[in-house]
Formats: C-alpha cells, sequence, structure tokens
C-alpha cells in the first residue's frame, strides 16, 4: 500500500473514532449512572436541599393533602385552611423525614421503571408504583420526632402511574438499544484509532489527529448537553418545571459533564505531547565528516635544491 493510501485510510479511521468516542461516552454513561438505581439515587439525594426542589415538591405534598381533606370533608376547603397546609408542607420539606422520604421514593420508582424497562413481556403496560410503603415510613419517622396527629396519616395503597404504556415501550427499545451500544461503541472507537495511528505513513502526526478528534469530540459532548439542558427543561411539565427541573437535569448529568471534559483534556494532552515530541524530542542532525583531499595520482615533481656558491 503506497503511502499516500495509508494516510487517507489512516484519516479516514481516526475520523470514526473521533465521531465514536463522544457517543461510547454517552451510551457508557446512560447505562452505568442514570440506569443503576444505587448511583441515581446517590445523584439526586442532595436535590431534597435544595430550593427550587423543595417549594415543588411542598406544593404537590399541599396539594395532595388538600385534595385528601376536600374528599373527608365532602367540600372544598377554606383558603385559610390551603395556606396552613401548604405552610405546612415546606416546613416538612426541611425535615430529615422529608429526607428519607425522598430518598425511598426515588428508590421505589426508579427500580420499578427500571424492572419495566429490562422485561420484554411488559410490553403495552403502564409502569405503576404503590408509594404505600413510602407513605408508612415518613409517617413512622413523623411519629418519632413527635409531631402531633402524625399516626393519623392514611397510608392507601394505591397503585400511581409513573409512565403510560406508550412512553415505556418507546423508552423500552431505547434502553435496549444503549445496553448494546454501552458494550460495542467504546470497543469501536478504541479499534479505529489503534488501527488508524498502526496504518498511517506518520504515525506521530496519526497520534496528533487522533488527540485533537477526541478533544472536539469531548467539546461537542458538552455542548449537547448544554443544548439537552434546554430542550428537556422546556418539555417537563407538572411541578418538576423551571428552577426544580434544572436541579434534577445538573444532578443527573454531573458526571457526564465531567466525562466530557477529561475527553477534552484527554485528547488535548495527547495531541500536545506527540507535538512537542515530534519538534523536541528528534536527535540533533550532525554534519557529514569532511571527506579527504584526494592525494595525486601523477609522479612527485622533484623538489628544487639549493645551489652551491
Amino acid at each position: 500500500m503506497s503511502p499516500r493510501s495509508r494516510s487517507a485510510l489512516s484519516a479516514v479511521l481516526i475520523a470514526l473514532a473521533s465521531l465514536l468516542a463522544p457517543c461510547a461516552t454517552l451510551a457508557s454513561w446512560a447505562m452505568h449512572g442514570p440506569a443503576d438505581t444505587g448511583r441515581y439515587v446517590a445523584a439526586v439525594a442532595p436535590l431534597a436541599d435544595d430550593p427550587a426542589v423543595r417549594d415543588a415538591a411542598a406544593d404537590t405534598l399541599g396539594a395532595g393533602f388538600a385534595g385528601f381533606v376536600d374528599e373527608a370533608t365532602a367540600g372544598p376547603v377554606s383558603g385559610a385552611v390551603r395556606l396552613f397546609v401548604r405552610d405546612a408542607a415546606r416546613s416538612f420539606t426541611r425535615t430529615e423525614a422529608f429526607h428519607e422520604g425522598w430518598d425511598a421514593a426515588n428508590r421505589t420508582v426508579h427500580a420499578a421503571v427500571l424492572r419495566a424497562l429490562r422485561d420484554d413481556g411488559a410490553a403495552g403496560h403502564a409502569v405503576t408504583v404503590d408509594l404505600a410503603p413510602v407513605t408508612e415510613r415518613v409517617r413512622d419517622r413523623l411519629a418519632e420526632d413527635h409531631v402531633p396527629f402524625a399516626r393519623r396519616i392514611p397510608v392507601r395503597h394505591t397503585a400511581v402511574t409513573v409512565l403510560p404504556a406508550h412512553e415505556a415501550d418507546r423508552l423500552r427499545k431505547g434502553y435496549q438499544v444503549l445496553d448494546v451500544a454501552a458494550f460495542w461503541l467504546p470497543l469501536a472507537a478504541v479499534v479505529f484509532a489503534v488501527t488508524g495511528i498502526a496504518v498511517a505513513a506518520c504515525r506521530r502526526r496519526a497520534v496528533t489527529a487522533a488527540g485533537i478528534g477526541t478533544a472536539l469530540g469531548g467539546a461537542l459532548l458538552a455542548l449537547a448537553v448544554l443544548v439537552g439542558r434546554r430542550l428537556t427543561v422546556a418539555e417537563l411539565p407538572g411541578p418538576v418545571d423551571g428552577p426544580a427541573a434544572g436541579a434534577v437535569y445538573d444532578a443527573l448529568t454531573e458526571t457526564l459533564r465531567t466525562a466530557s471534559w477529561l475527553l477534552v483534556a484527554l485528547g488535548l494532552t495527547v495531541a500536545l505531547a506527540s507535538w512537542l515530541t515530534g519538534r523536541y524530542g528528534r536527535p540533533a542532525r550532525r554534519r557529514p565528516p569532511a571527506r579527504p583531499t584526494p592525494e595525486p595520482t601523477g609522479p612527485t615533481p622533484p623538489r628544487p635544491t639549493g645551489t652551491r656558491l
């Protein structure tokens, strides 16, 4: 293979590796980050102290409790009662019981969604959870803190729909694709990069190009995370809109943002090291020794002799 053909093949392989690097990082993050219940709960646990999230949770809890009172009294409650319920809900979000309930609810919902995504037999069925154990746990914690009427909090075993059937089926297909991509995309990126460097006519330049391509891929991934935040926050309905949705998105994508900047740093480091090695790592060129002057091959002329006087 001619050097020109080797250079062209190397450029194509390195370009493919650079394109696959951010995709592989995204797939690996999705399967080992949000798709893992323990990591998910650990990521969203600090959100229980976020003011926007606490206000959204307080509004949801207050509305639910007001609805329960409406059912119990067979009529709408007064504005003063609703104001009292809202203030009580906001006070509750600052307690340790709310933190425990937050973690328990997130763990329950995430486990149910993940179980449905991994089960092909759940096609056509909505994802539902029973939050009664979470309610009971919160009630017991409030009773331990001697909160008045805590024991009277009702615990209802009601199936709460987390995902409708059509959304669950769509996410299930995406989850299966990610499961395959999380294994093969990183492997393909490494194979393409190594092969591209191996077949290159100038391997040092190929290493530099691979580093620059990796850095560009990481920057593209960081930009995609930023754009995804705007789109996701705009599309989320209900009580998690606005600042609360942004806080949730930032908590879940923190690892992905870190990974994208690590790609940028790794690529620039490799490219810079390769360039410096090529510029300053070459041995100094030595001048070839001067060739000796060839001796005459003809007869040696006689030396002049002095004349005696």
